[in-house]
């Protein structure tokens, strides 16, 4: 099963770009990303930029309302994700339990609904088929 693993800190709290400390983070996420990828589970990842960057779409009335800013003011934002494939919940927590943001923030795991695996292995397909990595 996949599981997408969201992780979550104070941005308030995050390193200084370029500082030591942030460096020093980056190569924690590098080594969790090479073991998770070592270890087979690894389906995808990506960091975000800072919810200051974020825009919220809603659709009332039939427009679209767009806003500057997270969808919710929250503590903790949402920072990136891992997308991994378990044989079962225990195991989404001991990766989980290995990954940096557990140690500084909070990472949720929610699985993923697997009606559409199908179709998306048929898009990776095509995607390799054209010589694409």
């Amino acid at each position: 099963m996949r599981y997408l693993m969201m992780i979550f800190y104070d941005e308030s709290e995050h390193p200084e770009d370029g500082s030591p400390e942030q460096e020093s983070l980056w190569k924690q996420y590098n080594a969790f990303t090479q073991h998770v990828i070592d270890e087979g589970v690894y389906r995808g990842a990506d960091a975000l930029h800072p919810i200051s960057t974020a825009t919220t779409v809603r659709v009332r009335g039939g427009g679209a309302l767009v806003t500057d800013g997270p969808f919710a003011e929250t503590k903790e934002q949402l920072g990136g994700f891992y997308v991994i494939e378990c044989d079962d919940l225990d195991e989404a927590i001991q990766i989980a339990a290995r990954c940096p943001g557990s140690q500084h923030g909070t990472v949720e795991l929610r699985p993923v609904i697997e009606r559409g695996v199908a179709a998306t292995q048929a898009i990776r397909n095509q995607h390799d088929a054209a010589g694409n990595s």
